[in-house]
């Protein structure tokens, strides 16, 4: 049994299945927010890795062949931004402020929570790259001295959180425009959360993934630095 849950093609073929569940499950839903195929894939996974006592870079070098193919799927976003070029073009002014304004509060606000609540320094630079995507955030927080099992799972939390979010709030906050939706939801909850903007509309989806984008290399460079200045 062991030789068979260290096989990699064992939790490979478990994350496609639970996804699989998670999709026809998300389907039956009537496709709601709460019933994302990742929250009922994680949910279903969870419990199976923790019964087995495989750790999560064991599981992770099973999953990788899935890891591999977020680099196509994020270049293939530049397909529906293509379409509203000339709209994301009139909003340049904007966008960029809001692109500094809201990665540097997702950055700080990671570390200032966790500083209140006392959290060690490993810890808060594994929370800090948390509204990015899960690949950037895997290679900062090793790169800074985080844990990279733990950036992973706060990346996923983050992104739920965002999907669940995203429509409520903006309604609530009465923010109608379907780029500034989608702007801050990519920003905000990266991946995760620009698979609901898809829901959403096109466009919503395709400004989430210009936001997705610009936020990871706007932490790329700017992350590393404020760790050179910030007190842990």
């Amino acid at each position: 049994m062991h030789a068979l849950l260290t096989h990699p093609a064992c939790w490979l073929t478990l994350t496609l299945l639970a996804y699989l569940v998670g999709l026809s499950m998300h389907k039956r839903c009537q496709r709601s927010a709460w019933s994302h195929p990742l929250i009922i894939a994680v949910a279903l996974l969870l419990p199976l890795l923790w019964l087995s006592g495989i750790s999560y870079p064991q599981y992770f070098d099973s999953a990788r062949p899935i890891h591999l193919l977020l680099a196509p799927a994020t270049v293939a976003l530049a397909v529906p931004l293509y379409a509203n070029l000339a709209h994301a073009r009139s909003m340049l002014k904007p966008l960029l402020i809001a692109l500094v304004v809201g990665g540097l509060c997702g950055i700080t606000s990671a570390l200032l929570i966790g500083q209140l609540f006392g959290l060690p320094r490993e810890a808060l630079l594994s929370l800090a790259p948390k509204s990015v995507t899960t690949p950037i955030a895997m290679a900062l927080s090793g790169q800074l001295g985080g844990n990279v099992s733990l950036s992973a799972a706060v990346v996923i939390v983050t992104g739920v959180i965002g999907a669940l979010s995203a429509s409520p709030l903006m309604r609530w906050l009465g923010i109608r425009d379907e780029a500034m939706q989608g702007f801050a939801i990519g920003l905000s909850s990266h991946g995760i959360g620009m698979t609901r903007a898809f829901q959403i509309s096109t466009r919503v989806g395709a400004f989430s993934g210009l936001g997705m984008s610009l936020n990871g290399i706007f932490t790329s460079l700017v992350l590393p630095l404020l760790m050179m200045v910030w007190p842990l």
